[in-house]
């Protein structure tokens, strides 16, 4: 039976698109922090950035749709590089617990050094 609150899932979107100056985009990601505090790391390069945070919802249709508005919804307030969503992940917690907190097998690191803001 599923909690009436909602069940926790963690999310990992990831946008990417045209290089843009690296301290731009930190400045931009801090603003997005800022504006929504309920993003609990950010890693970005000049060509793409990967958000994480948690969601409560229903299912992960529900949450998935909500995490792929994220971007695009904050681009203008925050100042976002006119980037695009090209990778999703939403898995509930009990996953999320049995990685060990941890990223899925065959993740592969972007080639160039991501800041942590």
């Amino acid at each position: 039976m599923v909690d009436p609150a909602g069940r926790l899932w963690h999310v990992t979107v990831t946008v990417a698109g045209d290089p843009v100056e690296p301290l731009l985009v930190r400045s931009a990601l801090a603003r997005l922090s800022e504006q929504r505090p309920f993003i609990d790391s950010v890693s970005f390069t000049g060509a793409s950035a990967e958000l994480q945070f948690w969601d409560e919802g229903d299912s992960m249709l529900d949450v998935a749709s909500l995490a792929l508005r994220v971007w695009t919804e904050y681009r203008e307030p925050a100042g976002l590089p006119s980037w695009e969503v090209v990778g999703l992940e939403v898995v509930e917690k009990s996953l999320r617990a049995r990685r060990g907190g941890g990223r899925p097998v065959g993740h592969h690191k972007p080639t160039s050094v991501p800041f942590r803001l």
